[in-house]
């Protein structure tokens, strides 16, 4: 589009998103469950206004930081996702609290936005595999991912603990289980491993909001009462305190060798490495 500023079009030289590891998936679930807790306190439970506002500047500084970048950066990629999980936890509350939707629906709907970004990513790149965003477009659908899965995440968190009646800490364990199918599913019984990282992907929104959820809320709905701005005070300080190691460690920046080669689905040095 002609209309983009110059820094979003920024052609990467090299992958713009961290190797999985153990700790990726653990930053990525103490991530979704800071947004969850800082969107609630902002937006829900402080004033509507100011979380609306911090949620723009959050979303276009982090974009605008990591796009502007041509190199996977540990502060820039994870301030994103911090980002996205706070405004996407705001997008899915309003349309259940503005437009009154059941959660029911607010999670199909954003299945099949996540499922229409998924083809339209993969007609256009024929991979889907995190070792190639390698490009300024490929990235472009790896966020465009991110947000649909933060939203789904929202969304299918709130169905379980409140429409199916599962409560905040039962809804965390049972996703918690659910997240071990597409681990099992690669190890065990061979899966795609493009296929199992993002179904894994997408369970990780639920599992953190909920925990969040279940810290912050009160008794009367199956909270612990913590508070929502200790809440996100305190996994937000998880995050920096994890970012900050990676950052440091550097463990986490994919080999070029890794890479996969932009027009085609073939990892330059051979197959994927499974993840650590």
């Amino acid at each position: 589009m002609r209309l983009q500023p110059a820094w979003f079009k920024t052609e990467p030289l090299a992958a713009k998103v961290p190797e999985v590891t153990a700790l990726f998936w653990v930053v990525k679930i103490s991530t979704t469950a800071a947004g969850e807790a800082i969107s609630d306190w902002i937006g829900l439970k402080h004033n509507i206004k100011w979380g609306f506002f911090l949620d723009v500047f959050m979303f276009f500084s982090a974009l605008y930081l990591q796009f502007r970048s041509r190199r996977y950066g540990a502060w820039t990629y994870w301030y994103l996702a911090l980002a996205i999980a706070t405004a996407g936890t705001g997008v899915a509350d309003t349309m259940h609290l503005v437009l009154n939707l059941p959660y029911g629906v607010t999670s199909l709907f954003w299945l099949i936005v996540l499922a229409g970004v998924f083809y339209l990513w993969n007609r256009s790149e024929h991979t889907l595999d995190i070792h190639s965003i390698t490009t300024n477009r490929r990235e472009k659908y790896y966020w465009a991912v991110v947000f649909a899965t933060f939203c789904l995440g929202t969304a299918v968190g709130d169905f379980a603990a409140t429409t199916l009646g599962l409560g905040y800490l039962a809804s965390a364990a049972f996703f918690c289980g659910v997240i071990l199918i597409p681990f099992a599913g690669w190890k065990v019984l061979n899966w795609n491993a493009v296929f199992s990282f993002w179904f894994a992907y997408v369970i990780t929104r639920p599992i953190g909001a909920s925990f969040a959820d279940y810290l912050s809320k009160a008794h009367n709905i199956s909270g612990a009462d913590f508070g929502d701005w200790q809440t996100a005070l305190l996994f937000t300080a998880i995050v920096v305190g994890l970012v900050a190691y990676t950052a440091r460690a550097a463990y986490d920046i994919q080999q070029p060798e890794l890479q996969t080669t932009p027009g085609t689905n073939e990892i330059a040095g051979g197959p994927v490495p499974e993840p650590s």
